[in-house]
């Protein structure tokens, strides 16, 4: 399963999102989608999971939680907007870890890439950083990489240029 993990678009989608999202099996967009035109576009190039974020109105809330817990390919996937990272979790995202602690925990908002494996819980945490050109990230980014057999593999950078 080839994944294709993005976040904070605030509105915005391009021909250099939708070319990765072409090459994808899935989109998985984890929140502040900015507006239902994204969600629309996203969905009518490949399957879309995500999570509403802190910008995203009642609209987008009918299309998705705040959580999203799932499984891939026999890994179990916890994605939460607002949910930190390894040793500073924010509380509702410890809560979820806790209570069943995912393989891969994926989390946006910050609009800082980071790719983090986490010890103490022996989970591998995401953040693709932010894929639109509002915020004060400079470079725009995603991640895409492959499930298969249990096994995440082939992660990659996407850097689509400056903001």
């Amino acid at each position: 399963m080839k994944i294709l993990l993005l976040s904070d678009t605030h509105s915005y989608i391009d021909d250099r999102i939708l070319h990765y999202a072409n090459e994808a099996d899935e989109i998985w967009h984890c929140g502040d989608f900015g507006n239902l035109t994204v969600i629309k576009t996203l969905q009518s190039v490949k399957p879309l999971r995500g999570v509403y974020g802190n910008i995203d109105g009642t609209e987008i809330r009918e299309y998705f939680g705040e959580i999203n817990r799932f499984m891939c390919e026999g890994i179990e996937v916890l994605m939460i907007h607002i949910g930190g990272y390894p040793t500073k979790y924010t509380p509702l995202a410890k809560k979820e870890i806790l209570s069943k602690t995912p393989k891969l925990f994926i989390s946006g908002h910050s609009h800082i890439l980071k790719v983090q494996y986490d010890k103490q819980f022996s989970l591998l945490h995401l953040n693709p950083g932010a894929a639109g050109i509002y915020g004060w990230q400079t470079v725009r980014t995603m991640l895409r990489f492959e499930i298969e057999e249990k096994e995440i593999k082939n992660l990659e950078i996407i850097e689509l240029g400056k903001r």
